[in-house]
C-alpha cells in the first residue's frame, strides 16, 4: 500500500509564522523581567540625596521638633507715687515653648563620603502661654490706684518672667539637643553619616 504525504507549503508557512511570533513574544517578555528585575531589586543603583531631598526632610523636621515647659513663678509689681504705695503678688502658671527656624539652616551634601553636614542656627522662644493668675495680695494706695496701664505693664511682666525662668531651667539647651538628635535620626538613612554644626556667633569689634 502506498501513501501520498505530501507536505502542504502554505500550513509549513503558518506554523513558521506562529513559531517566529512565539520567539517574539518570549524574547520581548524576558526584556521586560529584567528591566523590571533591574528596577525593584538586582541592579540597583546606590540612593543618593540631593540638596531638594534634604531641605524637604528638615521641612518634615520642622513640624515635629518643639520642645515645652510648664512653669509656675512668682511675680511681684510694686510702685510708690505721691507717697502712696501700691502692690500686688501674683503665682502664674504658663507654658513656654522653644524651636528652631530650620529654614535658617544651611545644607552642605559630599554624595562621595555619603556625608551631610547641616549648620543649625541657635533655638529661641517661639510661644508663651499664661495658663492661670493666681493674686494673693494686692494694695492699692488711696492716691496711687491701679490703671489699666498698670494691668498690661503686670501681663507684660508676667510673660517676660515666664520666658527667663524658662532661659533658666534650660529650654534652649534642650531644645538644641531635641533638635539635633532629630535631624540626625532623621537624616541618617541609606548610608548616609550627619553633622550637625553651629553657626559662629560674631563678636562686635573692639578697640
Amino acid at each position: 500500500m502506498t501513501s501520498d504525504a505530501r507536505v502542504n507549503p502554505r500550513r509549513v508557512f503558518v506554523w513558521g509564522l506562529v513559531v517566529l511570533a512565539l520567539l517574539f513574544v518570549a524574547v520581548t517578555g524576558l526584556s521586560i523581567v529584567r528591566r523590571v528585575s533591574s528596577a525593584f531589586g538586582g541592579e540597583r543603583a546606590p540612593p543618593r540625596l540631593d540638596h531638594e531631598i534634604v531641605v524637604e526632610r528638615l521641612r518634615e523636621v520642622a513640624k515635629l521638633v518643639a520642645t515645652e515647659m510648664t512653669l509656675r513663678d512668682v511675680v511681684i509689681f510694686q510702685q510708690t507715687r505721691l507717697g502712696s504705695t501700691k502692690r500686688v503678688l501674683l503665682v502664674v502658671t504658663g507654658r513656654v515653648s522653644a524651636g528652631i527656624n530650620l529654614q535658617r539652616a544651611e545644607v552642605h551634601i559630599d554624595s562621595t563620603k555619603k556625608h551631610i553636614e547641616v549648620t543649625m542656627p541657635p533655638a529661641h522662644i517661639q510661644s508663651v502661654d499664661v495658663l492661670n493668675v493666681t493674686t494673693y495680695d494686692e494694695r492699692a494706695g488711696l492716691l496711687n490706684p491701679f490703671t489699666t496701664d498698670d494691668r498690661d505693664e503686670i501681663q507684660r511682666r508676667i510673660r517676660t518672667q515666664l520666658q527667663l525662668a524658662a532661659r533658666q531651667s534650660g529650654i534652649l539647651e534642650h531644645a538644641d539637643q531635641a533638635a539635633s538628635k532629630a535631624l540626625t535620626d532623621f537624616l541618617a538613612r541609606d548610608g548616609y553619616t550627619v553633622e550637625i554644626k553651629r553657626p559662629l556667633e560674631l563678636k562686635p569689634p573692639t578697640g
